[in-house]
């Protein structure tokens, strides 16, 4: 038995979004900050609560060391980390599972606007 996904309608929703916005722009023709603007717009349109270029605390044994970016927080729940590449890569893979261990989000979605069909990958951290 399949147990539902954490937060499915709504990265379902997330998804629909990025469809809308491969479809109007295509892929590979601009740059991530281009369609990450693009997905910001059609997410906010759709009636999601985000926050973009958000600037979180990096913790390091209790002790704050520096501060990073990230591409798009929805509900303060879901972590949207948004690429314009031929193909995703580990290295994708392996920042996006990164971020959410140390932010402590739940669940991520690695969305990749740039190929020529749309690429998305649904993460999750186990313990936060």
């Amino acid at each position: 038995m399949l147990l539902p996904l954490k937060y499915a309608p709504l990265t379902e929703q997330m998804i629909g979004c990025a469809m809308t916005v491969h479809r109007f722009l295509g892929g590979g023709n601009f740059t991530e900050n281009i369609y990450q603007r693009a997905l910001i717009k059609e997410l906010r349109d759709a009636g999601v609560d985000l926050k973009s270029e958000q600037e979180m605390p990096v913790i390091y044994k209790g002790e704050l060391i520096g501060k990073k970016r990230v591409d798009i927080v929805v509900e303060e729940k879901v972590l949207i980390e948004v690429k314009a590449v031929s193909q995703f890569e580990v290295i994708h893979y392996n920042q996006i599972i990164n971020y959410l261990k140390i932010f402590k989000i739940e669940v991520g979605l690695l969305i990749n606007l740039g190929a020529a069909s749309l690429q998305f990958k649904r993460f999750m951290q186990s313990k936060v």
